[in-house]
């Protein structure tokens, strides 16, 4: 039995309106699939890596394109992995990767070394992505879900599902939510962020994020309840 930290349980529905494993897989699902490579790339540059990091920021604010060419080498994974989170289409994958490092170097200037330039990035990325979802709403662009998809899925523990068919379950599973709902949930519950994480990343104060997050949980409560009604019919 796995044991989950407290704000990451979702407690989707008290009714039962789903089933038992569909409530359960969300919740081991999410757990499973938040990224351990955050940890990993949390770590402290050495003081060798940070001033070569450092120099490389000053000769790019200069024109040098080779400095800024090691920049994107550096954090390219990084920021690729974030909008992974956003789209798991390929070519917009791309395009969205291309976008968060034209705007970095477009605002390189307003980088003040305050905090690693990965965080930088990181809210460059996560705003590009935002970005995204919203002109898919305006568009209305929705991939299609359902909640019978979660009792076809096998038999099996979340550690023997296939990591890409959870993924993509999850993806369009918030897909169906507004983009608001959709970033604080994937930034609190697969992302692995904290509050004060989440507000740096998305530019809200803390205590919009604690708001914002109740109010996408409720939404998310109520999409599986008028799911569930409409599997019953």
């Amino acid at each position: 039995m796995l044991s989950y930290p407290s704000h990451m349980v979702l407690s989707i529905h008290p009714g039962r309106i789903i089933s038992l494993r569909a409530e359960q897989l969300l919740v081991e699902l999410i757990y499973s699939l938040m990224d351990s490579k955050i940890v990993a790339e949390d770590r402290q540059q050495t003081n060798a890596s940070l001033a070569a990091e450092l120099e490389d920021i000053r000769l790019s604010r200069q024109g040098d394109s080779d400095a800024y060419t090691r920049l994107i080498k550096q954090h390219q994974s990084h920021v690729s992995r974030i909008l992974w989170r956003f789209s798991r289409d390929r070519l917009v994958h791309e395009e969205l990767v291309q976008d968060v490092f034209v705007e970095a170097y477009m605002s390189l200037h307003s980088y003040r070394q305050k905090a690693p330039f990965a965080h930088w990035l990181s809210r460059i990325a996560t705003r590009v992505g935002y970005r995204y979802w919203k002109q898919m709403a305006r568009r209305h662009e929705t991939e299609s879900f359902s909640l019978a998809e979660w009792d076809q899925l096998p038999d099996k523990s979340p550690d023997e599902i296939d990591p890409g068919q959870a993924a993509d379950i999850l993806h369009r599973l918030l897909a169906q939510l507004n983009p608001r709902d959709r970033l604080v949930l994937t930034l609190r519950y697969l992302e692995g962020c904290d509050v004060a994480e989440t507000a740096r990343r998305t530019g809200w104060t803390k205590s919009m994020v604690k708001v914002q997050t109740l109010r996408a949980r409720k939404r998310l409560q109520k999409l599986f309840a008028q799911a569930g009604k409409e599997q019953r019919r």
